[in-house]
């Protein structure tokens, strides 16, 4: 009977491992992919946009060669992290089924089976991507995670999105020589919280015609070679090799669900949880970290949320006492 069942070794569950470990628990944290998995399919030359102090976890110091970090450079802190504190990690071991008895959890993986009294949720967002839920979409084509701008030398590609993702996306095939890059954007402009510098390089490119780009449109249908979308002027088509869709990410309400956290009436879909526990209203269940922001995946980050493993695992502890 483990005391802490926690899912997702990225950061957030990486350090609520560490307090766990501190506090004496027996513990095991379980990822369906890799160490940190949703950075590990960051774009290969991505910089953070935080320094890289913020990013700590575990009293670990992270030194970095610039200011903000790189991608590479935040996986070996991570390896790093994990290696000192001696973690105990079932990683590519997914969660496949909980069940909730009247005092613990029992808890199916794709490997074997585990009982828990609590269970914390740390699963970030970055597995699901929104889909367009367009025909064509399942082509081999069309894309919702980058890793380098190789592939798309010579090609015609459409970026959908106007945010970080589909900005650095757009500048880099770009610059790495991409035939064509067109920005199919919803919204009427590139997003106001676009990283600082990105911003106007994007706006530049846009204004002197070496990235098309169309407001206020969306894509209706994907074919081998062409793309079809509308905006307020009309209908077009344009031909394409590729599809970058950069639409952003959510966290698996799914899983949520099935362990009976309720959500909030807005449109975050926002969990309900005690934010002086970061208990759910389903007992012995714990959030920490982005999931705790439902839709709304701009609230919480690592350097905000790496003290929501102090708050779960004191609470934790002090349940465990009190029994």
């Amino acid at each position: 009977m483990l005391d802490v069942i926690i899912i997702g070794a990225g950061p957030i569950g990486l350090a609520c491992g560490i307090e766990a470990h501190k506090k004496g628990l027996d513990c095991i944290i379980f990822d369906k992919g890799c160490l940190v998995n949703s950075l590990y399919h960051y774009p290969l030359n991505m910089t953070f946009f935080s320094t890289s102090d913020k990013l700590e976890i575990g009293e670990v110091p992270f030194i970095s060669h610039n200011s903000k970090p790189t991608r590479a450079e935040a996986l070996e802190y991570y390896r790093r992290v994990a290696s000192h504190w001696d973690l105990n990690l079932n990683l590519y071991e997914s969660i496949d089924k909980i069940e909730k008895t009247e005092n613990h959890f029992n808890v199916t993986t794709s490997k074997a089976s585990f009982s828990s009294k609590t269970i914390v949720v740390a699963t970030g967002f970055y597995d699901k991507p929104f889909m367009l839920k367009v025909t064509g979409e399942d082509l081999p084509k069309v894309k919702h995670y980058y890793t380098e701008p190789h592939p798309y030398f010579g090609m015609d590609i459409v970026v959908v999105g106007a945010a970080n993702s589909a900005v650095d996306v757009a500048l880099e095939t770009y610059r790495k020589g991409a035939k064509s890059v067109t920005m199919i954007i919803r919204e009427k402009e590139i997003g106001s919280n676009v990283k600082y510098w990105a911003r106007p390089d994007i706006l530049n490119r846009i204004k002197e015609g070496s990235i098309k780009a169309y407001f206020e449109a969306s894509i209706t249908k994907i074919e081998e070679d062409v793309v079809f979308f509308e905006d307020k002027i009309g209908k077009h088509r344009i031909s394409n090799d590729f599809v970058l869709a950069m639409t952003g990410y959510e966290p698996n309400f799914e899983m949520l669900e099935e362990l009976g956290v309720a959500f909030d009436n807005d449109a975050f879909k926002t969990p309900v949880f005690n934010d002086q526990t970061m208990e759910s209203n389903a007992e012995g269940v714990y959030l920490a970290g982005v999931v705790c922001g439902g839709y709304k995946t701009n609230k919480w980050f690592i350097e905000n949320s790496r003290e929501h493993a102090l708050t779960v695992i004191k609470s934790i502890k002090a349940k465990k006492n009190l029994k």
